[in-house]
């Protein structure tokens, strides 16, 4: 009691502080050591499965600038959600110390996302007189693998695949000095201790030799290697070999889509314009692929965008991609490692199995790779960075929402570029990228990946939002999940919650959603709506009207015959026979599809925006078959003038009748222009005013009756750049407060986002 007595007296007092949110894994310990000694205050720091625990004793005006400090100054990979004290007893600490990490009560720490290779790292690694020489693994507290590599929380070595790779008395000095910055740097390691890389043939064979060479050698010569990255494989090769492109597609069985490609950054401004923005976000910590557009003089082979004015680039995030990129190749691809419709390859062995008939050699490694995390992929429109696939970089960090829920909810995402969400509080933990669900090991990855962030986060979800689609594989295995209770959400209500979640919203709002395809409430297939609505529920206001789409899913593949279906709704006659003009090559096959259309024979009927989009591709000749997602879309998107001169073109005409929107003067419009030979680019043009103008003069009627002003846009076609930036500028202009994604996909990447919000308001409802 003397010595309480005597504390007192001085004024000093003891805070015990928990600190939530992404504080583990990036350096926050040392952080903290550092400023207490600063601040000269005694007590302890600790990593536990609740956050970093502090206890610090001191004067109490000094132990209020140091949580000031605190919350000004924490380091740039860390991410506070919650800091939270308590003032008890002063016990008399004589320094400041950091202790082992305890496991605490129920899991509220962060894990951080994997972290892109930092300039310090960079420079030991091509530095000869640096022990990291050449290390194709080195790390510090500011970069490297977080995610990809952990088991559990607390975030320590033990609990990640590092565990296998005892420290060396160098990396252990490191490791346990405060004022290293490899401190507690749950990777680290060095070529005296850590993982080794091996270069392989088809057979698992190594090939002896130094491998960065090899490596280089084969590149040159044409070849194709899987390489073993961070969250998998990547199919590597020279970018600027026309055959080696050619060889890898059709290995593959990737006909058309884009290739991602790396390289350094005054590469990637030799050939794209590299504005501000994406240049930040290239060189930033996340280090996604950012979509740019090509130099009108860009000389890369087309093989690698056929079609496309733009190009998919990212820079090297990892020490081995670095030196891959230090030698006699400038510019590699490097796609995602997975045959087509697979998961991404993440396991030597499986590697070797699945990608044995595309890549020539193998460049793997021991470090076992825990958590299968795909590359993320951005494109900046105007000044608005939209995420198209959220994944590596960005994973698990959760998005913060307005709705709060005391049970934890599951939104199961889409079938197609699956993701899956664990609403947890108000914090909802989108999972990586899980892709398409229509294989058993689509569906494993989905289960085993769903495990993961379950442990990670300390949650079981007891309540389940899933598509209401009844042919859904997603839908399926939500079936199966058990639960309190299973809601099923219509998909483009889904998308709408989705964009508030988004943005922090939760009130009445005007969605616009212009997508693909979506199961609707009248068991057709919907995709080009306007509804009214919150996270309960939502009313269809209007939407574009129905037309058959002729052998079903046969005719999402082939755009053509969507055109058919359309030519024929709107122009009968006259369309049939410009059927027969443009479609003459596919002979009886025209006659077929021009029957089914006409009998309505095995024709479900859509409202879809994808397939007006394929229909009008189809018309000006870009895409008669999709051989990946949106092909058609993305194709025509990419013929349209820009913003500035293409605004000023007069839409085609189209009508409002009851809550249909009629595009019968859109497709007389493209016939007549095709015609009088118009060129594909002011009809492409035309056509994408049109849609905009659709949707400004649906979005004017709701909001006149009904005096809502918010306009949420989601789905896949609000990525088309040209729409997104000329709806950016007028819907606002009008007079709305516009809500756009930003966090998660507008396309079905950020649909488990909504289904997750949509299920936790309504089990609220029940309880």
């Amino acid at each position: 009691m003397a010595q309480r007595s005597n504390a007192e007296k001085k004024g000093i007092v003891r805070y015990r502080i928990i600190v939530k949110g992404i504080v583990q894994g990036v350096g926050f310990r040392p952080f903290i050591y550092n400023l207490a000694r600063f601040y000269r205050l005694k007590g302890t720091v600790a990593n536990t499965s609740q956050g970093v625990l502090i206890e610090a004793e001191g004067q109490e005006e000094t132990v209020h600038a140091f949580l000031a400090s605190l919350k000004e100054k924490h380091p740039p990979l860390s991410r506070i959600t919650a800091l939270e004290w308590d003032v008890l007893e002063p016990c008399g600490y004589s320094s400041f110390a950091i202790i082992p990490s305890g496991e605490g009560l129920g899991k509220e720490a962060l894990i951080p996302p994997d972290v892109a290779l930092c300039a310090d790292c960079a420079r030991e690694i091509m530095d000869p007189r640096d022990r990291h020489y050449g290390y194709p693994f080195t790390n510090c507290t500011n970069c490297g693998p977080r995610f990809t590599i952990v088991r559990g929380v607390p975030y320590d070595r033990a609990k990640t695949s590092m565990a296998r790779f005892p420290m060396c008395p160098e990396c252990a000095r490191e490791y346990h000095d405060p004022g290293n910055r490899r401190f507690h740097a749950q990777p680290a390691a060095c070529p005296a201790c850590g993982p080794q890389v091996e270069l392989v043939d088809r057979q698992g064979r190594k090939v002896e030799g130094n491998w960065l060479e090899l490596s280089w050698r084969f590149l040159q010569d044409g070849k194709i290697l899987a390489v073993k990255g961070l969250g998998g494989f990547h199919l590597v090769c020279d970018a600027r070999n026309r055959a080696a492109l050619k060889t890898l597609r059709r290995r593959k069985g990737r006909e058309a889509k884009p290739l991602a490609v790396m390289c350094l950054l005054e590469t990637a401004r030799k050939y794209c314009y590299v504005g501000p923005e994406e240049e930040k976000l290239l060189s930033s910590p996340q280090a996604p692929i950012v979509i740019l557009t090509k130099r009108a003089d860009c000389n890369l082979p087309d093989e690698l965008a056929p079609g496309m004015k733009t190009l998919g680039i990212m820079l090297p995030y990892t020490p081995l991609h670095l030196m891959l990129l230090n030698g006699p190749l400038e510019i590699l691809v490097m796609t995602s490692g997975n045959r087509n419709g697979l998961p991404l390859a993440k396991d030597n062995g499986r590697a070797l199995e699945e990608l044995g008939g595309i890549a020539d050699y193998f460049l793997w490694h021991n470090r076992e790779i825990v958590n299968r995390c795909d590359d993320s992929v951005v494109a900046v429109i105007g000044d608005t960075a939209q995420i198209l696939r959220r994944s590596r970089g960005y994973v698990p960090s959760p998005v913060k929402v307005a709705v709060k829920s005391s049970s934890p909810v599951l939104g199961a995402g889409g079938d197609m570029k699956n993701t899956f969400c664990l609403l947890k509080g108000n914090q909802a933990f989108v999972s990586q990228h899980i892709g398409d669900l229509g294989s058993r090991e689509g569906e494993a990855h989905f289960f085993a990946s769903l495990e993961n962030l379950k442990n990670l986060i300390g949650c079981e979800p007891e309540v389940v939002g899933y598509d209401m689609h009844p042919g859904y594989r997603s839908s399926r295995l939500a079936a199966g999940i058990p639960a309190k209770a299973h809601f099923a959400v219509q998909h483009h209500h889904a998308h709408m919650v989705s964009c508030l979640a988004d943005n922090g919203v939760d009130e009445e709002a005007i969605g616009v959603i212009l997508d693909g395809t979506g199961y609707g409430t009248d068991g057709r297939l919907w995709g080009f709506e306007i509804l009214t609505g919150d996270c309960t529920d939502f009313t269809r206001e209007y939407h574009l009207a129905y037309v058959p789409l002729p052998g079903g899913e046969q005719a999402v593949r082939y755009p053509w015959r969507t055109a058919v279906a359309y030519l024929m709704k709107y122009l009968s006659a006259q369309g049939e026979s410009l059927a027969d003009c443009l479609f003459q090559s596919r002979g009886q096959e025209l006659e077929v599809i021009k029957r089914l259309v006409a009998t309505g024979f095995n024709s479900p009927l859509s409202s879809s925006c994808g397939r007006l989009f394929d229909a009008v591709s189809a018309l000006l000749g870009l895409c008669y078959y999709n051989s990946y997602e949106g092909q058609a879309a993305i194709e025509l998107g990419e013929m349209v003038l820009d913003p500035a001169e293409g605004k000023r073109l007069i839409p085609y005409p189209f009508f409002i009748e009851g809550k249909v929107i009629h595009p019968g003067g859109v497709i007389a419009g493209v016939a007549a222009d095709l015609e009088r030979g118009v060129a594909r680019e002011i009809i492409a043009t035309r056509f994408h005013n049109t849609v905009l103008a659709m949707v400004r003069e649906a979005v004017r009627r709701v909001a006149e009756r009904t005096h809502i002003k918010t306009v949420a846009l989601s789905g896949g076609a609000w990525q088309n750049r040209y729409l997104f930036s000329l709806a950016k500028e007028i819907l606002p202009g009008d007079g709305y407060r516009l809500l756009v994604h930003r966090q998660v996909p507008a396309n079905d990447g950020g649909l488990s986002l909504g289904q997750a919000v949509i299920a936790c308001r309504r089990w609220q409802q029940c309880v």
